[in-house]
């Protein structure tokens, strides 16, 4: 990586940091604090407000995408990050479990991962990009880590309010890091062609990793319907599960030391399938082992192969998509392609809830199987960018 180059991939991810810290603290404890708020007796608003987030970052996702390509990156970025701020202040503020969904729901609508993504592609050459979406991956999977032990007892000290306000300063500090540290965005919006959702929905070379973004969060979320109680099953408490989640999200750090080593090869391809055919092989041997009761070790190794194959496609996918999506709708296809990533979110949630109660989790598990083979056999086929010419990271490299 050039020193720009280095510099952008550090400050977007630092913004991703901030913000998703800001976002993941809450999660852990979201549940058990708002059921102290009038109307936290409704399991059902409850639901609707950890949910809400995610609905209306998939209505955001699009139009942000395309105001990127339009008036700039940062500028976009900037707003929702003030809008994410804002929400934060009002779910702090909040005095009733109807203001705390009012609050998530403004939260959502600040839904910058989009422009963030398209200005890291924008200031990134493509046999680098996937290592600097990596370097994002690994932030945020960082800070869901981080969460995990520093949530229980932050919440116990400030409250659930405490925590909201700790987002909306996060939120500022991601502003601070956009106009300060960020190198400038390209000059290009202005003289290009902008981009329309018609150059990238149903993109012949895209569909895939759109849908293959919607099938790993909804597996993401199904599974952890299922997952903690396997784990108590097994013997650990609640209040220790980090003690699995924390070693096994750091260990799968590791092996992207290979994945880069493979993007300077023109092997991505290998990596998107090795990925894709892991998470299949997760999901079909917790079917294959919940009915036996399967130990921590057991549990263990499988969250640690769950997280490997989750980091390898987090850092795949969105390279890709930036790599062969038009150069001036950018913004849009990433817009599309995080859309879809929130319904899936949103999705495997509903999904996961409803499956348990009328199946069991059995069927939470046959369901992520049925969805991680589905992807496996129509992702087999997913068209690779074109190798670049040898002469152009030379020239790159010179400046």
């Amino acid at each position: 990586m050039t020193g720009d180059e280095r510099r952008a991939t550090q400050s977007l991810a630092g913004i991703f940091a901030l913000r998703m810290l800001g976002l993941f603290l809450v999660l852990p404890v979201f549940m058990l604090e708002a059921a102290h708020y009038p109307g936290g007796d409704d399991p059902a608003l409850i639901g609707l407000a950890m949910g809400i987030y995610g609905l209306t970052q998939a209505v955001m996702q699009m139009p942000l995408g395309l105001a990127s390509d339009r008036v700039g990156r940062k500028k976009v970025i900037v707003v929702g990050l003030l809008v994410f701020a804002l929400g934060s202040a009002v779910a702090a503020l909040a005095g009733s479990v109807q203001m705390l969904i009012i609050g998530r729901a403004i939260q959502g609508a600040g839904a910058v991962s989009a422009a963030v993504t398209a200005l890291l592609a924008d200031q990134t050459r493509d046999e680098v990009r996937t290592k600097g979406m990596a370097l994002v991956g690994i932030s945020i999977a960082a800070m869901f880590a981080l969460s995990l032990v520093a949530a229980p007892p932050l919440a116990a000290v400030i409250g659930l309010g405490g925590l909201f306000w700790l987002t909306c300063a996060l939120s500022l500090a991601g502003i601070a890091v956009v106009l300060w540290w960020t190198p400038a965005e390209p000059a290009k919006h202005a003289d290009v062609l902008r981009g329309r959702l018609a150059d990238v929905w149903l993109h012949p070379h895209l569909w895939r990793l759109d849908l293959g973004v919607f099938v790993l969060h909804t597996v993401q979320m199904a599974m952890w319907v299922v997952v903690p109680a396997l784990l108590v099953q097994a013997g650990l408490p609640k209040a220790q599960h980090w003690h699995v989640y924390l070693p096994a999200v750091l260990a799968s750090f590791l092996m992207l030391g290979g994945l880069f080593a493979a993007e300077r090869r023109g092997a991505l391809r290998g990596v998107l399938r090795t990925g894709i055919a892991l998470l299949f092989a997760v999901q079909l041997a917790l079917l294959l082992l919940a009915p036996r009761a399967p130990g921590l070790w057991t549990l263990g190794a499988l969250l640690l192969f769950f997280f490997i194959a989750f980091n390898l496609l987090e850092a795949t996918q969105p390279s890709l998509i930036s790599r062969l999506a038009p150069a001036h709708a950018r913004g849009a296809a990433l817009g599309v392609y995080n859309t879809l990533q929130s319904l899936g979110l949103f999705a495997g949630g509903a999904l996961g809830g409803w499956l348990v109660k009328a199946g069991g989790p059995q069927a939470v598990l046959v369901a992520t199987s049925v969805l991680a083979l589905l992807w496996l056999l129509l992702g087999w086929g997913q068209v690779m960018p074109a190798p670049k010419q040898s002469a152009a990271p030379s020239a790159a490299r010179a400046f």
